[in-house]
C-alpha cells in the first residue's frame, strides 16, 4: 500500500524524518511511502495536495499537533480525527452564524474514508475537529464555537486535507496529537515536545505494522 504523509510543518513529523534517515526535503518519496509538507493554513494545504494527490496513493495520512477543547483529555493524547469541518465558512448574520449549507453554496463538514483495521488506529480515540484560518485564543469566540460546532480539536489544515480527498476519491486518515488547550494564548501551558514524540511514535508504529 503506497501511503502520502502529510503535515503542515517539517517539525511536527521530525522524529519520523530522524528515524527514516529522510533528507530534509518538502517532498520526498520512498519505496513505501512520501511525504508532502505543505505549510501552514489550509490554502497551503490544498494548493500543496492539488500539485501533488495522484491516483498512486492508496491512503493519505495526515499528521499533526492540535488543541483541544476538552481539557479532560491529556496533552500528548493522539487521537482519531474522523470529522473536520470548516468552521469559518459561512456568513455573520449580526451576532449569529449562518453555515455554508444552509446558504446553499456546498458544505463545510468532511469525513476520514478508509477500510483500515490496522490495530494502532483503532486504539485511537475517535472525534472530531474544526479548520480554522485563526485560532481561538479569546474566551467569548471559544465559548461560541463550542456552543455551535461542539469540537474536541482545532487544526488549521485538517478539513482541507479530507476534502481533497474527497474531490479525488482518496482513502484518507487524520491523526494529531494535542499540543495544547484552546484558552487565551498561554505558551507556558503547551506540551509541543510531549505532543510531537507520541504522534512520531504512534506514526513510526502505524508504518511498521501496515
Amino acid at each position: 500500500m503506497k501511503i502520502l504523509i502529510v503535515a503542515a510543518t517539517r517539525p511536527e513529523i521530525a522524529p519520523l524524518y530522524e528515524h527514516y534517515n529522510l533528507p530534509q526535503k518538502d517532498f520526498l518519496q520512498t519505496t513505501e511511502f512520501d511525504v508532502l509538507i505543505t505549510g501552514v493554513g489550509m490554502t497551503a494545504t490544498a494548493f500543496a495536495l492539488g500539485q501533488r494527490l495522484s491516483s498512486k496513493y492508496n491512503l493519505v495520512l495526515n499528521l499533526g499537533i492540535a488543541g483541544s477543547f476538552d481539557r479532560t483529555l491529556p496533552l500528548g493524547t493522539v487521537l482519531n480525527i474522523s470529522s473536520d469541518e470548516l468552521a469559518e465558512l459561512g456568513a455573520e448574520d449580526k451576532n449569529g452564524f449562518i453555515g455554508i449549507e444552509a446558504l446553499g453554496f456546498g458544505k463545510s463538514r468532511f469525513s476520514a474514508h478508509h477500510h483500515l483495521l490496522n490495530d494502532q488506529l483503532t486504539a485511537l480515540k475517535k472525534v472530531s475537529g474544526i479548520t480554522v484560518n485563526c485560532v481561538h485564543g479569546n474566551e467569548s469566540s471559544i465559548a461560541d464555537v463550542v456552543k455551535r460546532l461542539n469540537p474536541v480539536t482545532e487544526s488549521m489544515e485538517g478539513a482541507a486535507v479530507f476534502y481533497c480527498c474527497e474531490q479525488t476519491g482518496t482513502p484518507c486518515l487524520q491523526v494529531r496529537s494535542i499540543s495544547n488547550y484552546v484558552e487565551p494564548r498561554n505558551k507556558e501551558g503547551w506540551k509541543i515536545g510531549l505532543a510531537v514524540k507520541n504522534l512520531n511514535d504512534w506514526a513510526i508504529r502505524f508504518l511498521t505494522n501496515t
